[in-house]
């Protein structure tokens, strides 16, 4: 057994690392021969389960992607009311932090925990004797490695831009410090070694644990995905280390979209995944534990109940702690958090029978199951909660470590980006419109107005035009799964988008229609009636036990608090109209979107978006280079989102030079 004196630094986790499986009280492969330690297939999987326990870590995929780092969006959004940087310097949502922020250390120690964990799966297996004889399992399992490697390494591209890259574990290196990496190289070199890889995988149909393993159409699609994020747009640094920098994209991106289209294809002709279940369905089964085969995930990142994974306790509604209604309680599934918020103005933009819009939570719940209004800046993303689980396995004592599975990848993901390259590539093509299509039948499948929302919405002439369908159908599609900013930046619009999300909030705040360009204001709703009810128990809501609200809606108008339809008309129609908010029958009363104090826009609506766009409590807008916003105001001229993270002060410290920050940090 050789030992090499050289230590890999990449962090404070590394520094420790002498075992990747620790989790699993697996030997370490530092004390053994890599012929021992994947010497049987059995072998093998124990030192691939510790990868997949890596994955799952709460600072990165278990929970920090869901809550920590879900950047505030057109259809994410976490509100803030500090008029300046907190002590702990992390608000990573509001673009104001910095690089000696705790969680920022936490989460990349974790995902180069991950990266060091499956380079050491993958240098001892491919050592190995079943390697060299070319043994099926043990090249499926060298895939799954370098799927997961691929996919931390992308979502750590995304969030820093040039980072540490190496593809070989530490026991082999012989570098001190793993060198810096651009991130164009970086993705290229991913997408070739997945490649390579793919035809050594199995489909998941094929694999015990299917979905919940990365299989051959996995490593597909998550080319297809990396493809589009190298031929997309990122911020570069400046010509100076304070300079916010620029958005750039490389002059070969449209060979990259052709791998996307190319590899997002033979997912779609392998045929091993469709979309036959409803698109609440898919998650509802998730929240029960049950595992899908041939429909929408392609990969659900596997966690453990009472172990690890925050889905369900983060998204769904909130729930305060049940233990006060013991076991008689109706709330039997204890406490949620609920952090995990979408945009208060997302609901307002579905159609009212797209399917998709069931999935945004008006309500939170007490400890003995009373639903209370959701009335301030944002509302629940509802596709996971553990209140769905209709067994309510985790008991009423229970919290986080759902055990709920998140799917890393679907396939509405997949056709969406072969639309979009297609549409790229050679515009709004048959191909293209089907591909749309397929997501938009699921989401209105049992719609009276199919045909129009489908088949004649798909119907359009151009490339710009089919664009703007797809920009419309992945924020849809994918509201709380981590995916809206990272699209935005890539197409080089998180800048446009991030101002006019500003601009809506204090708009409506100050009561300033100068900034409605789009004339929406008045479409939203601003008086909202409503009554606890019981429930109905026939799934038209997840759960069956626990009351729900019921919001009132005219016969005429067909008004209530989900849709745009509310007009100014119908705030001055007759009072006999509206429903009674006293006697027997009284329906509760609340002011949608009241967001003033005092004459002025709470702070909730000024401070959200702090380190782009920022109104200080006398309207003065900070940067003063900021315009207002206004029908002439140049979009394409807005200075860029600085979105992505600073590396780590510690990070940067033991790198002993070889790792700087830029981007103004």
């Amino acid at each position: 057994m050789k030992m090499k004196k050289n230590i890999l630094i990449i962090g404070l986790a590394l520094l420790g690392l002498t075992s990747c499986s620790d989790y699993l009280d697996v030997d370490s492969p530092s004390k053994f021969s890599d012929d021992y330690v994947v010497s049987s297939i059995v072998q093998a999987d124990r030192l691939l389960n510790s990868v997949y326990a890596k994955l799952a870590s709460k600072n990165t995929y278990g929970n920090g992607f869901f809550t920590t780092f879900l950047l505030n969006s057109d259809v994410e959004f976490t509100t803030s009311t500090a008029e300046v940087q907190s002590p702990s310097r992390n608000e990573y949502k509001l673009f104001d932090c910095e690089a000696d922020a705790g969680s920022l250390l936490s989460m990349w120690n974790s995902m180069y925990a991950t990266i060091e964990s499956a380079n050491n799966f993958v240098g001892a297996a491919e050592k190995s004797e079943l390697f060299a004889a070319r043994d099926s399992s043990m090249l499926q399992m060298v895939g799954e490695a370098k799927c997961i490697r691929a996919m931390n390494y992308l979502d750590m591209v995304i969030m820093f831009g040039d980072v540490p890259f190496s593809l070989i574990r530490s026991y082999d290196a012989e570098d001190m410090v793993m060198p810096m990496a651009k991130r164009d190289v970086i993705l290229t070199t991913l997408i070739d070694d997945l490649i390579a890889t793919a035809p050594m995988m199995q489909f998941s149909a094929n694999l015990t644990e299917g979905v919940e393993r990365c299989s051959r159409e996995f490593c597909w699609s998550l080319i297809a995905r990396i493809a589009l994020f190298r031929g997309g747009y990122s911020l570069h640094p400046g010509a100076s280390k304070t300079d916010v920098g620029t958005m750039q994209r490389a002059s070969d991106y449209l060979d990259y979209y052709k791998i996307a289209r190319e590899y997002s294809e033979k997912v779609i002709k392998s045929g091993t995944h469709a979309l036959n279940k409803g698109y609440f369905e898919v998650f509802i089964d998730e929240c029960n534990y049950k595992v899908a085969s041939g429909d929408d995930p392609i990969f659900e990142i596997p966690f453990t109940q009472n172990v690890s994974g925050n889905v369900g306790y983060a998204h769904g509604p909130s729930g305060s702690d049940s233990s006060a209604g013991g076991t008689e309680g109706v709330n039997k599934w204890g406490k949620s958090g609920g952090g995990t918020r979408l945009n208060s103005f997302y609901r307002f933009t579905f159609d009212e029978q797209d399917a998709r819009r069931e999935t945004v939570g008006f309500w939170s719940y007490s400890y003995n199951g009373t639903p209370s209004i959701q009335n301030t800046y944002n509302n629940f993303c509802n596709k996971w909660s553990k209140f769905w689980d209709e067994n309510a396995t985790l008991g009423y004592q229970s919290g986080e470590n759902t055990g709920i599975n998140f799917p890393y990848m679907r396939y509405a993901d997949v056709l969406l980006m072969f639309a979009e390259a297609e549409n790229e590539l050679n515009g709004p093509t048959d191909d293209a419109k089907n591909a749309l299509k397929e997501v938009r039948e699921r989401a209105f499948r049992n719609a009276t107005n199919k045909a129009d929302m489908v088949d004649a919405y798909v119907n359009v002439g151009t490339k710009d035009e089919f664009f703007q369908l797809i920009f419309d159908e992945r924020k849809w599609e994918f509201g709380g799964e981590n995916i809206r900013w990272k699209d935005l930046v890539r197409w080089n619009l998180y800048n446009q988008v991030i101002y006019k999300t500003f601009w809506n909030y204090y708009g409506i705040a100050s009561d300033d229609y100068s900034s409605d360009v789009d004339e929406l204001f008045d479409t939203y709703p601003r008086q909202i009636y409503y009554r606890e009810v019981s429930n109905p128990g026939d799934g038209s809501y997840p759960n069956k036990v626990m009351d729900v609200l019921e919001f009132f809606t005219d016969p005429e108008y067909g008004v209530d608090c989900k849709w745009k339809n509310f007009t100014v008309e119908y705030l001055q129609l007759d009072p006999s109209r509206l429903p009674p908010i006293t006697g027997s029958n009284a329906w509760k009363f609340a002011t949608w979107m009241d967001w003033q104090s005092d004459g002025y826009p709470k702070a909730e609506c000024r401070c959200s978006l702090r380190g782009y766009i920022y109104a200080d409590d006398q309207g003065q807008i900070i940067p003063s280079t900021m315009p207002n916003y206004s029908a002439s105001t140049d979009l394409s001229a807005l200075p860029p989102v600085r979105y992505i993270l600073p590396i780590p002060s510690d990070a940067i410290s033991r790198s002993k030079g070889a790792y700087t920050n830029y981007y103004g940090y």
